[in-house]
């Protein structure tokens, strides 16, 4: 969520904030802040794709500095939209901000961007760095506010609405967090992070000794990602605010400051929310109490109890139950194996589609990658009509329709999707959801590789780890618009196998043993890296072409994770580096021997062949 304006209010006036130093504690860190900070460091190339290494050897180095301050982290990151989707205007506007920036970027200008798999390389990272970690059912604020109350510790974020939250450990914004200055502690309590925490007891005392119950009223009326009230325009210019102490750098903050004030004349809310009617027309005072109340409800205490799924990994919640989403596909969300686009098509039958840095002048990216999604809505949705018989759909046997929220131009637009008719094994009438798991592994496998339009014999000389990419390159060839050029896929291809040369060099495998040439052929590989390049000139419709991969990529993740991993998931962190297949596309154009740069590693040169045979082939 977020509260309009309040971070500039509270960092403008430094007094409401303690130093802190984090060690020897619980930490409760708000995922999606958290990946967002990482990701949007100083040096990352937003225009390329992104580059997923580096963004996970930063993941990697916050974790360490965490574990030698002997912190224990626990992660809770955002599900789906939630039944109500309360949040979809919100959503939207800032989907057209993300396509604002997209475009900026593809003609040059600044800004910040995620890459489309951050969050998928966060939860491998986090993963694979054995970080006890929680997706919620939807938005996690309340979860993460119950469960670092239930341990009494602080709450990490950069969450505006954790200045509004009653938590008894404090909140820490990441922009305070010092992780990378980690100090020597003195004496035997060893090393810390400096932080500043927020202290709400602060911050009420200097409005009046505001009442802290009054803090959610606060954040509703002066607006958050839920509640824009237009109809509080009416008491704002009614109503004589006092304005306290000075309002700070031209007057901005001021509502905020009359608000809290006016506000520390009450007792309690239901006194505040009568006196705030007063000024309203008649008719208006029902809707508008009801209106308050409802959104008050966002910063209370939540039923969900994250502690019990830390410690037996069973997450339950009431609105999942009353929304009928089978056990299963809530244990697979909660422990990141299933992502939050599954869960809004599966409940809402509505998507949003992340726009990327794209050539605006051609359809969206996404486009390349409709058929595995609409694979993906079929398994959602067929099995889904069985609890839902009063729909049209199930009364006509007409396939379900998703909207889709994806870029159109300059704009975004929605779209209704048809899902698509799956093969007989599928189609027993009612499908349920449960009934994916009990299938055998090799009809799960038959529809990923049908989707893609690839046979398993194809693939059988590849890494196991290297099929699913490799599956999705064929696919993204077949279906690209304009068609892939060859150059493109040899760029896409050296910069897979470069992962893996970096993987066994870098990472090795105590029980496999890095051969010389591979070790040899590495050290070339990063002289290279290092040389000046030569045309750094970015390539619009190659980023586009790029861009259709990863969409392709992502659905094609999505799709194995549904039909519960029948090829084994790739690392992405290892797989994407946007800055490395850009540069290897315009040396190629160029300079056509490029093609040879593992030409000391047999093994590398070897499986450079074997992929590009299989895909040409």
């Amino acid at each position: 969520m977020g509260v309009t304006g309040l971070t500039g209010f509270v960092e403008e006036r430094g007094v409401f904030f303690t130093e802190l130093r984090v060690r020897d504690t619980k930490l409760v860190i708000d995922g999606s802040s958290l990946y967002h900070r990482l990701c949007f460091a100083p040096a990352a190339d937003f225009r390329r794709g992104g580059d997923y290494g580096p963004f996970a050897a930063a993941v990697r180095d916050f974790f360490g500095t965490l574990r030698s301050c002997r912190v224990a982290p626990f992660v809770v990151l955002d599900g789906g939209r939630g039944p109500e989707d309360r949040k979809l205007p919100t959503l939207r506007g800032r989907a057209a901000e993300h396509l604002r920036t997209a475009h900026g970027l593809s003609r040059g200008a600044g800004g910040c961007l995620a890459p489309l798999l951050t969050r998928e390389t966060f939860v491998q990272a986090l993963g694979r760095l054995g970080v006890p970690f929680v997706q919620c059912f939807a938005e996690a604020d309340r979860e993460i506010a119950g469960l670092a109350n239930s341990w009494g510790c602080p709450v990490l974020s950069l969450d505006s609405d954790f200045f509004v939250f009653d938590l008894a450990g404090g909140y820490c914004p990441l922009s305070h967090f010092q992780w990378e200055s980690a100090r020597a502690g003195d004496g035997p309590q060893g090393c810390y992070v400096p932080a500043r925490c927020f202290s709400v007891e602060r911050f009420c005392r200097h409005f009046g000794h505001l009442n802290k119950s009054l803090l959610p009223l606060f954040a509703v009326m002066n607006g958050n990602d839920y509640i824009d009230l237009a109809a509080l325009e009416v008491f704002f210019s009614k109503v004589r605010l006092p304005s306290g102490c000075a309002a700070g750098k031209g007057g901005k903050h001021r509502r905020l400051q009359g608000l809290l004030n006016w506000l520390s004349q009450f007792a309690e809310p239901t006194e505040a929310v009568e006196n705030v009617l007063k000024y309203l027309k008649k008719h208006q005072r029902e809707e508008i109490r009801e209106l308050l109340c409802t959104s008050m409800e966002d910063y209370a205490p939540s039923d969900v109890k994250l502690e019990d799924f830390f410690q037996n990994g069973k997450y339950e919640c009431e609105a999942a139950r009353k929304a009928a989403i089978p056990q299963w596909v809530l244990d697979a969300l909660a422990k990141g194996k299933l992502a939050p686009f599954i869960i809004n098509a599966l409940l809402l039958r509505s998507t949003f589609l992340r726009v990327q840095v794209e050539n605006m002048q051609r359809p969206s990216a996404h486009g390349t990658s409709l058929a595995i999604r609409q694979v993906i809505y079929g398994l959602l949705l067929r099995a889904s009509l069985s609890t839902d018989a009063a729909s049209p759909s199930k009364q006509t046997h007409e396939l379900p329709l998703v909207c889709e929220f994806d870029r159109c131009q300059k704009t975004i637009k929605k779209t209704f999707v048809q899902a698509a008719s799956l093969p007989t094994d599928f189609c027993d009438d009612p499908f349920p959801l449960d009934k994916l798991m009990e299938m055998p592994m090799s009809c799960r496998q038959m529809l990923l590789l049908e989707t893609l339009g690839v046979k398993m014999s194809f693939l059988e000389s590849i890494p196991s780890h290297l099929q699913l990419p490799i599956a999705v390159t064929c696919y993204w060839i077949q279906c690209s618009e304009p068609k892939v050029l060859l150059h493109q896929l040899k760029a896409l291809l050296l910069m897979i196998v470069a992962g893996e040369l970096h993987r066994i060099n870098d990472d090795p495998d105590p029980t496999v043993l890095c051969a010389e040439d591979d070790s040899i052929a590495y050290n070339e590989f990063l002289k290279w890296k290092e040389k000046k390049v030569q045309n750094n000139d970015f390539d619009l419709d190659a980023a586009h072409s790029f861009c259709q991969w990863q969409c392709c990529l992502q659905m094609g993740l999505y799709l194995n994770q549904l039909l519960c991993t029948p090829l084994s998931e790739p690392d992405l962190s290892r797989l994407y580096t946007g800055t490395l297949v850009h540069r290897l596309y315009q040396e190629l154009k160029s300079t056509p021997s490029v093609e040879n740069l593992f030409i000391l590693s047999q093994k590398m040169t070897q499986l450079y062949l074997v992929l590009l045979n299989t895909v040409e082939s």
